[in-house]
């Protein structure tokens, strides 16, 4: 197994997809620290992420990508430095269903900025077959508005092949330094 310098760090609001994204790539069985939800959270799932979600794959060319989640909730942001060292990059989700998925990536985009300014991110939009706003177009503005041009996709965190995108993509991003 190669270091864990090729670590790549799911973040988002509680019930984005984190843990899901992370099963539809993860090689082995994922580590989850999941626990029984007991707050406003149980509106929403059964079980929250405390710590972290850790799975890993293996890229085309035979080398190792450590792939980290981190947990949605306020109360363990402590968390998320912890995570993000030594990290490639940010995979930053954003659930098209939220009250304001613009905000919600407001939010993380901030509270992650260190890290992104220092290794790279891509947006992707889970839930959108469900939403009944265009949450990419409001995506693309806020990130227009802010000066920070990131890839945005709109993903299914079930589907592998659309997680692996997301992936390709950062991986893309850090290979031009961009």
């Amino acid at each position: 197994m190669q270091s864990l310098g090729n670590k790549l760090i799911f973040a988002g609001p509680v019930g984005v997809g984190k843990t899901t994204a992370i099963s539809a790539l993860s090689e082995i069985p994922p580590v989850c620290t999941d626990v029984a939800a007991t707050d406003e959270t149980l509106a929403r799932k059964a079980t929250t992420t405390v710590a972290m979600d850790y799975g890993f794959m293996t890229l085309e060319d035979g080398s190792q990508i450590h792939l980290y989640g981190t947990p949605g909730q306020d109360r363990f942001d402590f968390m998320w430095e912890i995570l993000t060292r030594g990290g490639l990059g940010l995979v930053l989700l954003v659930d098209a269903t939220s009250s304001d998925p613009a905000a919600d990536l407001e939010r993380y985009l901030d509270a992650f900025g260190d890290f992104i300014r220092s290794a790279g991110a891509v947006i992707g939009i889970t839930r959108s077959d469900l939403a009944n706003q265009d949450v990419y177009s409001a995506i693309q503005q806020r990130l227009r508005q802010r000066d920070q041009p990131l890839p945005v996709f709109e993903i299914d965190a079930r589907r592998p092949e659309e997680v692996r995108l997301l992936i390709e993509a950062l991986l893309a991003v850090l290979a031009t330094g961009e």
